[in-house]
Parts: structure tokens; C-alpha cells; sequence
């Protein structure tokens, strides 16, 4: 993991769609990381596992303040050029998660999903698609170890539990992206 110590400038495609939360007392949000909800309803750099509320469109200092003292202001949807370690060009339309505040895997896991692979640029870098997913609380978390994909492939009657898994993880996988595109 690399947390930011920094702003960074973010290359961003397509008009924005701006949102504001009030920052969490004594946080420093620095512009271009990923924002998160601590829980309790303040925002700060996004830490695993928080309600995605977008990329910092500027630096919010909040660090002598009391919470809500001062508004983050951030890119709720777009697309951004990102890095993610050994992205492959194989890799268009995994979804995308966010570890931390500055970095970006395909790993599930405890993190948050921010979006999805648009392009590929080049290996490790690639067009991501976000969206903040702050309104929704009903993300299913897949721990099936399948691998989802478009089409359920049929279950006969002397299956093995790759098919059951995969199919889980399919189901799993379509039932985020409508609750992702429903709570936007």
C-alpha cells in the first residue's frame, strides 16, 4: 500500500458529477485520493472497507478542525487513469477495488469497490470507472472463491462445486453492479 503524503493530480475523462460531505475533525483529505465514509458519517481518505464517496476534486484541511468544520468536495462518477500492479489487458470489466486512499487492486477482499476496468492503457495502468457507491448498504460480499461471469453455465446432476461457485459468484457479481447503478 502507498498512502498519499500529497495531492495528486489525476487524469479525469468526462464532465464531473460533484458532490460535498463534511470532513471528519482533525483529517487532512488531499486532492485526487479516494474519499470514504468513516462510519459515522464524516469524510476522510478512504480506508478499506469504507462506503466510496468519490475522488477528492481539491484538498480539504481539516486537521485544527472539529468534523464538519469544512466540505470535501469530490467527483462522485467519471473515468480516471489509474495505476493497478500487473494490470493486464485481459482485464477490461473486472471490477476495480481500492485498498486505501491512493491505491487500486482487482482484489475483492475487506476493500471497497470504486468501479470497474474500462481500458486498458498499458500494463499496469488502465481507464477506470468510477462511482460512488455511498447509498448503498446492501453489497453482497462474494466469499464463494468462484469466478463470476455474463453467462450461468447449467448445474447438472453430478456437479462439482466449481460450477456451484462460479455460479454464485455471477449472481453475486450482476446483483452489486444493479445495486452500484441503483444507488448512484
Amino acid at each position: 500500500m502507498t498512502v498519499a503524503a500529497e495531492n495528486k493530480i489525476r487524469y479525469f475523462e468526462a464532465e464531473p458529477s460533484l458532490g460535498e460531505y463534511p470532513v471528519k475533525a482533525a483529517t487532512r483529505i488531499f486532492q485526487g485520493v479516494f474519499v470514504g465514509d468513516d462510519a459515522a458519517g464524516a469524510a476522510r481518505a478512504l480506508v478499506a472497507g469504507d462506503l466510496f464517496h468519490g475522488i477528492a476534486d481539491r484538498e480539504a484541511d481539516n486537521s485544527l478542525g472539529l468534523v464538519g468544520a469544512i466540505n470535501v468536495k469530490v467527483r462522485r462518477s467519471g473515468f480516471v487513469k489509474f495505476a493497478i500492479a500487473s494490470l493486464a489487458i485481459t482485464d477490461k470489466g473486472k471490477d476495480v477495488y481500492a485498498s486505501d486512499d491512493n491505491t487500486l487492486t482487482l482484489t475483492a477482499g475487506s476493500n471497497t469497490r470504486i468501479g470497474y476496468v474500462d481500458r486498458w492503457i498499458s500494463t499496469g495502468w488502465g481507464i477506470i470507472k468510477f462511482e460512488a457507491n455511498d447509498g448503498v448498504e446492501a453489497v453482497l460480499t462474494d466469499s464463494s472463491g468462484g469466478t463470476p461471469a455474463d453467462t450461468i453455465a447449467v448445474i447438472g446432476a453430478t456437479y462439482d462445486q466449481a460450477e456451484v461457485a462460479n455460479a454464485v459468484a455471477s449472481l453475486a457479481a450482476k446483483i452489486n453492479y444493479l445495486i452500484q447503478k441503483q444507488g448512484a
